[in-house]
């Protein structure tokens, strides 16, 4: 087996081939070669590859990971944290290559699962007599308005069913009230 450089190791490669997705880079002293994908050619923004390097091109990369994907040997490499006129390494602590890779990582949604605070929604303000907050919480000014929680669906179904009920009731009042009269 050939020698393989050692994981962010820095070396100077030549460009083997050049696709729309990035370089592929020959690795001195094997037969190997790794990609640089176009995201880590530049701190900019690189839409054409071809427009940063060329085949037969020198540059410095460093390699920042090895995959085995169907026996295969797969290695990636970067340019943008090695100064291209001296192959000094930019990222010696590889900070902002662990930044990359948490930007990759795929955002979970959360809202689906509701919380739930029974202890705090169960309790009613005896400072301003308002469901869902303790009194040394309360900011209520003398005379301010009162605020309180949102209630949950099916205490807005309760109560809308109420309001129904409430509102018939005072229909069939004002229908016997025209009557007496």
């Amino acid at each position: 087996m050939e020698p393989l450089p050692e994981l962010y190791a820095i070396f100077q490669g030549e460009v083997a081939t050049v696709t729309e997705y990035g370089a592929f880079i020959k690795i001195p002293g094997c037969r190997k070669q790794g990609l640089v994908h176009k995201t880590h050619m530049s701190s900019c923004r690189v839409d054409k590859p071809s427009e940063i390097v060329d085949v037969g091109d020198k540059v410095w990369v460093k390699l920042i990971g090895k995959e085995m994907k169907d026996d295969k040997l797969k290695l990636s490499l970067s340019m943008k944290v090695v100064n291209q006129g001296t192959g000094k390494d930019l990222d010696p602590n590889n900070v902002s290559l662990d930044q990359d890779e948490r930007k990759k990582r795929t955002f979970r949604d959360y809202t689906s699962q509701k919380i739930t605070l029974e202890a705090v929604l169960n309790t009613v303000c005896k400072k301003c007599g308002c469901k869902g907050h303790f009194a040394k919480e309360c900011f209520v000014q003398p005379g301010g308005t009162k605020y309180s929680l949102i209630p949950e669906e099916d205490e807005e179904e309760v109560a809308a069913a109420g309001y129904e009920r409430d509102k018939k009731t005072s229909l069939a009042d004002d229908s016997s009230k025209k009557r007496k009269k």
